[in-house]
């Protein structure tokens, strides 16, 4: 699941950034000074990469066992400005505790079936 949550994170930065620079720099050079530079570099790849994101938070919310309805917010978090790095650090805080719960549960269940060792001396 780390992998997929770092696979995640990455798409989710540059989808926003991305997003941001498209709607914040891009768009207001192509209508005030009819320059669609910007508009150009950016927006094809934030839509091609943003594909590359669903798919990548879709693998994540399958190995987190999300609901549906979460999922689909993730996902759509990638279209409004600045909301991808808002729903990374959901994203990630959630996927680091189930985690930190999986990694206990299975300490847990090591030492449990663990024989004990007598201490040396005695």
């Amino acid at each position: 699941m780390r992998g997929a949550l770092l696979r995640y994170r990455i798409m989710a930065y540059l989808v926003g950034v991305l997003l941001v620079i498209l709607v914040c720099v891009g768009v207001p050079m192509k209508w005030i000074w009819h320059d669609e530079t910007v508009v150009t570099w950016t927006g094809m790849p934030h839509g091609w990469l943003y594909m590359v994101l669903l798919i990548t938070a879709f693998d994540l919310g399958r190995r987190a066992k999300w609901s549906w309805k979460r999922l689909i917010l993730i996902a759509l978090a990638g279209t409004v400005p600045f909301l991808s790095f808002v729903a990374e650090r959901s994203a990630t805080k959630d996927v680091r505790a189930k985690l930190a719960q999986q990694e206990a549960s299975e300490q847990a269940a090591s030492t449990a079936t663990e024989p004990a060792t007598p201490e040396p001396g005695r």
